[in-house]
């Protein structure tokens, strides 16, 4: 992870997932991970790809990709492991993702009305405007259902 800027702004942890990026408030984020083996059993739950076993702990990993970018992410060089509510506790998560992920600061802009509930803003990054995202309902959301066009709520 490279380190972009440094102030007394909030800062951001920016991830690659297909080709775009999108960001998580750093202190949500535990680690970036190496890949490591998924292990995959029978569930019907959204987004769950299956689970990983890290620094001793069970962490299920999302398939972030399939609501953010329309379709999961062919390749993976991280999981980015986060913090979740669930309830009133917290748990690990993780998200694989594809390229490199950088440390930014800045103030995040409020999200457009028809964003979906997991984008709750905007942050300038290297002249583009990326979603920041809630991970907790960003874990909680539903992968698009067949025949729709694309992610939720998300232009391509």
């Amino acid at each position: 992870m490279s380190e972009t800027q440094t102030s007394g702004q909030p800062s951001f942890v920016v991830m690659q997932i297909g080709r775009r990026h999108f960001a998580l408030p750093s202190d949500t984020v535990v680690e970036l991970a190496p890949p490591v083996r998924l292990h995959k059993f029978p569930h019907d739950s959204p987004l769950l790809a299956g689970v990983i076993v890290r620094r001793g702990r069970i962490v299920p990993v999302y398939d972030a990709a399939s609501v953010l970018v329309g379709s999961a992410a062919l390749t993976q060089r991280f999981y980015l492991i986060a913090r979740r509510r669930v309830g009133k506790s917290a748990e690990f998560g993780a998200i694989p993702v594809n390229g490199e992920c950088e440390l930014a600061s800045g103030e995040m802009s409020a999200p457009q009305p028809e964003r979906p509930p997991f984008v709750v803003g905007t942050l300038a990054f290297n002249d583009e405007s990326i979603d920041v995202l809630d991970f907790s309902a960003l874990a909680a959301s539903r992968p698009p259902a067949a025949g729709d066009s694309g992610p939720t709520g998300l232009p391509s």
